[in-house]
């Protein structure tokens, strides 16, 4: 069996992403916004919005209702535990490893469907992504899949698309792909970018790890619109990061306060669709 090391040494000659891209995001707290659809989105679309959430498990009792559409949310814990319930979506606990995936479609209300977990803390990515146009109107959907029911591609959890032989069993849409990756000291690894695949970004939980730099806990990187393989070796402490790529999304960002469309006349009814299933999620 070949190697990752193997791997590594066998990808050196070629070309690799470059890094066109860093931030660490803006606002303190529990909650540092990396990126949201009026400014990197624009990028990295159909990657739309990313923050960074590192509180006390408590603040699940808080959050309050509020409405999506034309997007779908991705919720991946790095740290601790949350316990779900969603009535006939499922109920069970989140963890490292596991996902939330919420298509919110035509429109939707959510934000009530966490409680405290085992843990006093718990840390982790929301991420948004615009849905294509085929989708954006659809029936909205949750769906929670426990850690292990997401396949493993060496240290990847394939949090959602298709990589290596493995399938995600999230019910996403072709041509994007979002990943969990924990590396030991000193690990090294390479995602080879699928054909199409040129939007690449990833963004660091723990640890340290060194690409085209180095890169350290809070720090989002952002790679250029290429194929190339992103090749990563893990710092004295190991790293804990999310990485996402995708085939590029074709439209223009609309944008509404809590919604993402392709379309002003989508947008539109979106919104109206938002205020007109309100009361049935209140």
């Amino acid at each position: 069996m070949t190697s990752n090391l193997a791997v590594v040494q066998s990808v050196s000659a070629r070309a690799e992403r470059k890094v066109v891209e860093r931030t660490r995001g803006s606002g303190r707290g529990p909650i540092v916004r990396l990126m949201s659809p009026s400014d990197l989105g624009q990028l990295l679309k159909p990657f739309v919005f990313l923050d960074l959430v590192d509180s006390d498990s408590s603040v699940a009792r808080g959050m309050n209702l509020h409405p999506h559409s034309g997007i779908a949310t991705v919720t991946v814990l790095t740290e601790g535990n949350l316990r779900f319930d969603k009535g006939k979506w499922g109920t069970g606990t989140l963890d490292y490893g596991g996902v939330e995936w919420m298509r919110a479609g035509s429109g939707i209300w959510h934000g009530d469907e966490y409680q405290s977990g085992s843990s006093p803390r718990f840390k982790g990515f929301q991420l948004w992504v615009a849905l294509p146009a085929a989708l954006e109107a659809s029936s909205p959907e949750w769906q929670f899949v426990e850690s292990k029911q997401i396949p493993e591609v060496g240290p990847a959890r394939l949090i959602v698309g298709a990589y290596q032989g493995e399938v995600s069993p999230v019910r996403s849409f072709d041509g994007i792909n979002y990943l969990l990756v924990t590396l030991a000291p000193g690990e090294e690894w390479v995602y080879e970018t699928p054909f199409g695949h040129k939007v690449g970004w990833l963004a660091v939980s723990h640890g340290s790890m060194s690409g085209e730099g180095i890169y350290t806990a809070g720090d989002m990187i952002v790679f250029d619109r290429s194929d190339a393989a992103i090749m990563l070796r893990a710092g004295a402490d190991g790293a804990t990061f999310v990485l996402g790529s995708a085939v590029p999304h074709p439209h223009d960002l609309v944008l509404g306060y809590y919604s993402v469309h392709t379309s002003e006349k989508a947008l539109k009814a979106g919104e109206a669709r938002i205020a007109e299933v309100r009361d049935l999620y209140a």
